[in-house]
């Protein structure tokens, strides 16, 4: 029996050597050429510009005001069901991994009592106005470096305009839309 077990013992290690040198051989005879030019060409219209990702980040996102005019806060609350996985939304709702959110436009940063926020959201100060929300909910992580906020952001801009909306909409008295 153990003459049996040392027969297949070496034919798996025979057969690993010989993956084995025939690899290295492989590499020793097969040398691929690179291509000068690229096989497939991407039409570009003449003149345009490819956007670099950094300069657009930079950029930051587009101005509030005037994308709230033409919000949909329905279209909002359904955007914002992403952010029911750690925020609440109804009025005296509990605090989740998030804070509740009812209130949230117009009141002040950290403007649940007792929810542990970030030092680095804290130290922004202020009020959660449509600007400052949207520059928030653009990208959380360059607004308050150091947040505990995992969201990457909401980089559409009418999609950032209808969640705000539909922020703005849970509040007993709702801010004014800018002018």
């Amino acid at each position: 029996m153990s003459m049996e077990l040392n027969k297949i013992f070496g034919a798996v290690l025979l057969a690993g050597l010989i993956a084995m040198l025939s690899g290295f051989a492989s590499e020793v005879l097969v040398h691929p050429k690179k291509s000068e030019k690229n096989a497939y060409a991407v039409a570009v219209p003449q003149g345009a510009a490819v956007a670099d990702k950094g300069a657009a980040a930079a950029a930051g996102p587009a101005a509030i005001g005037p994308l709230l005019a033409s919000a949909d806060a329905a279209a909002g609350q359904g955007a914002a069901k992403a952010c029911a996985a750690c925020h609440s939304f109804d009025k005296g709702g509990a605090n989740k991994v998030g804070p509740n959110l009812f209130g949230v436009v117009g009141g002040p940063k950290g403007h649940v009592a007792g929810f542990g926020y970030s030092d680095a959201l804290v130290k922004t100060g202020g009020a959660w106005s449509f600007d400052e929300l949207n520059k928030f909910l653009h990208d959380p992580k360059a607004y308050a470096p150091g947040t505990k906020m995992t969201f990457a952001g909401l980089k559409k801009d009418a999609e950032r305009a209808n969640v705000i909306a539909y922020l703005r909409s849970l509040s007993d008295s709702p801010v004014p839309l800018p002018k």
